[in-house]
């Protein structure tokens, strides 16, 4: 698999472990200087003219939001260098694929967590769990919720990353060995273990559980299979799942595979 420009940039600086991805060493590396103070209303920017930059990171973020932030930036600086843009930097999570915010996002992704070191890691963990994603977020020192997106972005199971707020779901992501055919509802299925956890107050689920694929898709022929599924609460208002599809019927439709 070729690399990407994040991950030759990684390979150029020599780094063969996770602990050696330093992001203010690698910012340099690439004429951007990264300064900490307090932001009011964002979490960085950054500011370039000609081949040099500054990115400001919001000082009072956590240490895994700051890294995030300055990959992000790093993101714009490599792909939208001498273009005017309002970055808004957030949590990672599923974008339109065309929108800067998704390409800087991608790059920082690739930086924070570059498949050539993640994916030998990832199959050290066995199944796809969130005791697995917990493990590689303390690797790659990088938040859950981007870690289960790389997770199951790099195909190491069939399956769908879903998070939910209050008035539904939120976003999504699948595998690619997933067919698109596999949508997930708007709104949790009472059924589901998700929505005790959810809105009634459960704790978090400490393995995947069986239950009936109707209870995650509107399809008439969802009730023919059963899926896995594992929650987390991953804010006060918000959760993110694990649906993991073993049955290889469910996975038939090849021709329509890819992301949500």
């Amino acid at each position: 698999m070729s690399l990407s420009p994040a991950e030759r940039l990684l390979q150029e600086l020599g780094v063969t472990e996770p602990n050696e991805i330093d992001l203010e060493a690698i910012a340099y590396y690439v004429n951007a200087r990264v300064r900490y103070r307090s932001l009011d209303g964002c979490e960085a920017r950054i500011i370039g003219k000609g081949d040099e930059a500054i990115i400001t990171v919001n000082a009072n973020s956590t240490y895994r939001r700051k890294r995030f932030s300055i990959a992000h930036e790093l993101g714009h600086w490599h792909h939208h260098r001498g273009k005017c843009l309002a970055c808004r930097v957030e949590e990672y999570r599923p974008r339109d694929a065309l929108s800067p915010e998704r390409t800087a996002d991608g790059y920082a992704a690739d930086l924070l967590m570059p498949y050539y070191l993640f994916r030998p890691l990832a199959r050290q963990q066995g199944k796809l769990t969130f005791k697995a994603v917990t493990a590689l977020a303390a690797i790659f020192n990088a938040s859950k919720p981007a870690t289960a997106i790389r997770l199951v972005e790099s195909d190491h199971s069939p399956a769908l990353l879903i998070c939910h707020g209050p008035r539904g779901r939120k976003w999504f992501t699948r595998a690619p060995s997933v067919p698109q055919r596999w949508f997930p509802q708007e709104s949790l299925d009472a059924d589901s273990y998700a929505f005790g956890i959810q809105f009634g107050g459960n704790p978090d689920d400490p393995l995947p559980r069986k239950i009936g694929a109707e209870a995650w898709f509107d399809r008439r022929d969802a009730d023919r299979f059963e899926v896995h599924e594992q929650t987390m609460r991953t804010g006060p208002d918000e959760t993110l799942t694990l649906v993991l599809i073993s049955d290889p019927r469910m996975l038939e439709d090849q021709d329509y595979r890819g992301r949500g």
